[in-house]
């Protein structure tokens, strides 16, 4: 199975930014596309970003568009979140997810290997 591990969390100011990191281990990583998602307390899990096994193809959610930045490396098996502009409303889990898919995927549902996730929390 393919393992993946978050790190990057952390508390930050409104404004801040933070870049999280996933490293991953076990099967091939350019086979799999990558996504972030994020889940708060009391709330579903939702998507942040996706990108897919090329890198050549990204997607971002509409609330983190033009803030955060996904990235990968294939030769070094991470995969990168960069957050710029935090804003209160970003405080959440942040998880790592793979898919066995060239085209990234916006649904949770498509992703089957999950980390374990990173504590984001902007405060105002």
């Amino acid at each position: 199975q393919v393992q993946l591990v978050e790190s990057g969390g952390g508390l930050v100011q409104a404004g801040g930014s933070l870049r999280l990191s996933c490293a991953t281990s076990g099967r091939t990583f350019s086979s799999y596309a990558m996504g972030w998602f994020r889940q708060a307390p009391g709330k579903e899990r939702e998507f942040v970003t996706a990108i897919s096994w090329s890198g050549g193809s990204t997607y971002y959610a509409h609330s983190v568009k033009g803030r955060f930045t996904i990235s990968r490396d294939n030769a070094k098996n991470t995969v990168y979140l960069q957050m710029n502009s935090l804003k209160p409303e970003d405080t959440a889990v942040y998880y790592c997810a793979a898919g066995r898919m060239a085209v990234a995927s916006i649904s949770s549902h498509d992703y089957h290997y999950w980390g374990q996730g990173t504590q984001v929390t902007v405060s105002p």
